[in-house]
Parts: structure tokens; sequence; C-alpha cells
């Protein structure tokens, strides 16, 4: 069952409250009586369990694996000439 969290806004009592989904939402204040408590919206509190999580995933750690953006790119040598093959008019000096 989900936890909600309350807030009365005539008087400012918050509550933490388990109820059932299909429960009707309190409007009733506990603590002044008023017709204005309201249900807040809160962050959803959960953790990933079992094989393949881990504590340390998605923590934004610097690591040379997880930015290889950061590092400088090596500056990219010239490539080579071809060598030029013995048929090649370039080669034997003719110009047929």
């Amino acid at each position: 069952m989900p936890i909600y969290a309350y807030k009365c806004g005539a008087c400012g009592h918050a509550k933490d409250v388990l109820q059932k989904i299909s429960d009707a939402p309190l409007t009733q204040c506990p603590a002044c009586g008023a017709e204005a408590f309201a249900k807040q919206l809160t962050a959803a509190g959960f953790q990933l369990k079992g094989s393949g999580w881990y504590v340390t995933d998605f923590r934004g750690g610097n690591t040379a694996a997880s930015s290889p953006a950061a590092a400088p790119a090596p500056e990219a040598a010239p490539a080579a000439a071809p060598a030029a093959c013995a048929a090649c008019p370039a080669a034997t000096g003719s110009k047929d």
C-alpha cells in the first residue's frame, strides 16, 4: 500500500497516511477538523534491487571509460602515398 502525504490548508498540519489506492482521499484535518486536508505531490521513493543494478550506476563519476570526449584526440598522421606499380607510366618514367 502506498503512503500519501497530506497537509491541511487551514492550520498547516501535515501527516503521512498509509492508504489503499482505491480508498477515497481524506478531506477532514485530524488536528483542527477543517475540510482543508489535501494530498501533496511528493517524489517517489524506490530502490532498484536484483542482479544488474549497482549503487554506483549512473552516478556521473569522472572516469576515462565514461567520458571519452573529455580526453584530447590524438593527431592523425598523414596517409602514406600508395606505392607505384611497375606497370604504371609514372614508375617507369615513360610517357606513352
